[in-house]
């Protein structure tokens, strides 16, 4: 096992996080919250312990395939990255535009090109792959509470 590559995948996709959280933590206390939200949208406060443990699991998922062999795998990387890169681009079009309309094309985007990194990294690593299905359940749910949010808010 490497380590120093095992916390810098981590600390690779921590980091897109922090750049995603740059714009919504200045929109939460002045536009978020005076949106109406489905009744179903969890608190605020667990999006943070949420997301950390998903940038977490990813980090993992991309040091499995960064440590593994296989010929596809600087393919796989690079479509990791693609959706690591529209995670990013959510919370900026969400979040930093202010535009729900935006932001829900975006992770429509985001949610198929997570299937599509899980599907690539099945036949590179099994458990990377397995590691992604925490982050297709949420980034589902977030898509279903963005399109809420475009409907309750016309």
């Amino acid at each position: 096992m490497k380590y120093s590559v095992l916390i810098f995948s981590i600390l690779f996709c921590l980091g897109a996080g922090a750049i995603g959280s740059f714009f919504t933590f200045s929109a939460i206390p002045t536009w978020y919250i005076y949106l109406d939200k489905p009744a179903f949208s969890p608190p605020n406060w667990i999006f943070g312990p949420v997301w950390t443990t998903l940038y977490i699991l990813m980090g993992i998922s991309l040091y499995l395939v960064l440590m593994s062999e296989n010929k596809k795998r600087k393919k796989a990387v690079r479509i990791f990255m693609l959706q690591l890169m529209l995670n990013i681009a959510w919370s900026i079009f969400f979040f930093g535009f202010k535009n729900a309309t935006l932001g829900f094309v975006d992770i429509i985007l985001l949610l198929l090109t997570i299937i599509l990194t899980a599907k690539v990294f099945y036949h590179i690593s099994k458990p990377a792959s397995y590691l992604l299905i925490p982050y297709i359940a949420w980034v589902s749910f977030a898509a279903v509470l963005n399109f809420s949010i475009i409907v309750l808010n016309r």
